[in-house]
């Protein structure tokens, strides 16, 4: 069993940065592949980006592409997920997930486990 916990949400000015974490309890984390998913008020949940099981393999929306950076720590237990350049557009709430296989993906159905979510709010 795996269990997650999102941290590093909050408020930011538009053009500011946030660093959202995932801490992982469990012995599967090191083998599987993590994601972050957000999800806007109305509208459904969407991929943002995610990595697998060694953090060579990285993959991102493209909305995101060159402002955000996944990244992991094994030894830690965590993934990160590193906002430059925010835009109001990128307010939701935002969800670490995590799968059993090493294999990285966008598809929601595909992960195995979920966090309870961070907000993260950019006003302009």
């Amino acid at each position: 069993q795996v269990q997650l916990v999102e941290s590093g949400g909050g408020l930011v000015q538009a053009g500011g940065s946030l660093r959202l974490s995932c801490a992982a309890t469990g012995p599967t984390f090191s083998s599987g592949a993590m994601g972050w998913f957000r999800q806007a008020p109305g509208k459904e949940r969407e991929f943002v980006a995610a990595i697998n099981r060694n953090g060579v393999l990285k993959s991102y929306t493209d909305v995101v592409k060159g402002r955000f950076t996944i990244s992991r720590d094994n030894a830690k237990n965590t993934v990160y997920l590193q906002m430059n350049s925010l835009k109001s557009e990128d307010t939701a709430v935002y969800y670490c997930a995590a799968r059993l296989s090493g294999l990285s993906t966008a598809t929601m159905s595909e992960y195995d486990y979920w966090g309870q979510g961070t907000q993260v709010t950019v006003s302009s």
